[in-house]
């Protein structure tokens, strides 16, 4: 699974970022401890709060993945782990770059289409 793709069609060329696999158990504490939510999601991002630079690369910040929940999606949507992960990467990679789609279903709808756009490119490039 290469990120680095998903990075380059967003036109960014150097950046960093941390991709965490956890079970559900410490999902469900993550997402109660920055969400206030007691549940098992299937991906959190944590953004760096200041843009920080280092020449040209960029530190965009942390995604957390629950690879049982992944698991359980994919059975659910009827399609590989592989791509159910490379699609929680997207929608987490979105969220550090500003995408939200929380706060209204404008948004939503944006981030729903970057995120396909996004996995049917990478599918291609396959």
């Amino acid at each position: 699974m290469d990120i680095g793709r998903v990075l380059r069609l967003l036109g960014i060329h150097r950046a960093e970022l941390s991709v965490l696999f956890v079970n559900s158990r410490r999902m469900k504490l993550l997402n109660a401890q920055y969400r206030g939510i007691q549940k098992v999601t299937d991906v959190l991002s944590f953004p760096m709060l200041d843009k920080m630079f280092q020449g040209d690369l960029n530190i965009l910040g942390d995604i957390v993945i629950c690879i049982p929940q992944a698991l359980r999606q994919a059975e659910d949507y009827g399609t590989t782990f592989h791509d159910e992960l490379l699609r929680l990467l997207i929608h987490g990679l979105l969220h550090l770059l500003g995408y939200d789609h929380e706060i209204n279903s404008y948004r939503k709808r944006k981030m729903e289409k970057k995120e396909r756009e996004l996995l049917d490119a990478v599918k291609a490039m396959a």
